[in-house]
């Protein structure tokens, strides 16, 4: 019987690498991205490219505006995105962004029949985010199991998280073992509108040290 997942796919590195471990556990990847309001829309043309690279089953966008509440530098234009270090949750966190998506991600998984909903989140090369600690998946999982039909029936959802405890070295090493083209990805927060990456926020750093550590080429573009 063919398995079933919803991928949550963002069109960076990490999104593209769990769409590829879903893929090689052998399930029928349903990548789902979403128009929220960010800053750009490269990384959105990126999630096309690489959902097609990696032979998703399905792709779709949906559109949603966490822009009208604003409270993150990657949704409210007055903001500045840092491109230093900061201590704390940095301005850059999206409120509720990754409840909001598993949450539609999770409608959809239902439709599908879904086995298991895939996301990208990442506890050891992150920026502090809330939303991407083992135990904020955990208690999600128990939460969609509490809310769904098809689980209150016997068929529970597995969220997984396969990216969870893994450096950036550790992913690109895995996505390049399954076919991963990072040069499709975009991951900086303000990138242009051919998706040059600025090379100085946060996510720059974090995925440029990420390529020096795995001893693998960058082949990121960048404006400068």
């Amino acid at each position: 019987m063919t398995k079933r997942a919803v991928i949550l796919l963002s069109g960076g590195l990490d999104s593209a690498t769990t769409l590829a471990v879903a893929r090689g556990e052998g399930y029928d990847g349903y990548a789902l991205s979403f128009d929220y309001g960010q800053r750009h829309g490269a990384e959105l043309n990126a999630a096309r490219a690489v959902a097609a690279q990696l032979g998703a089953h399905e792709h779709r966008v949906m559109t949603l505006d966490l822009g009208q509440f604003g409270g993150s530098a990657l949704t409210d234009r007055k903001l500045a995105v840092p491109e230093q270090a900061s201590e704390g949750i940095p301005i850059t966190y999206v409120p509720a962004r990754n409840t909001v998506m598993l949450s539609l991600a999770l409608a959809w998984a239902e439709v599908l029949a879904a086995d298991a909903i895939f996301i990208g989140v990442n506890a050891v090369d992150y920026s502090g985010y809330p939303d991407c600690r083992p135990e904020y998946i955990a208690a999600f999982e128990r939460m969609a199991n509490l809310a769904t039909k098809r689980a209150v029936e016997g068929q529970p959802l597995r969220i997984a998280a396969p990216l969870l405890r893994l450096s950036k070295a550790e992913i690109i090493r895995l996505g390049q073992g399954l076919g991963v083209d990072y040069a499709l990805t975009v991951s900086c927060y303000q990138a242009d509108d051919e998706g040059r990456a600025c090379g100085r926020c946060d996510s720059c750093r974090l995925r440029r040290q990420g390529f020096v550590d795995a001893g693998a080429a960058d082949p990121t573009r960048y404006r400068a």
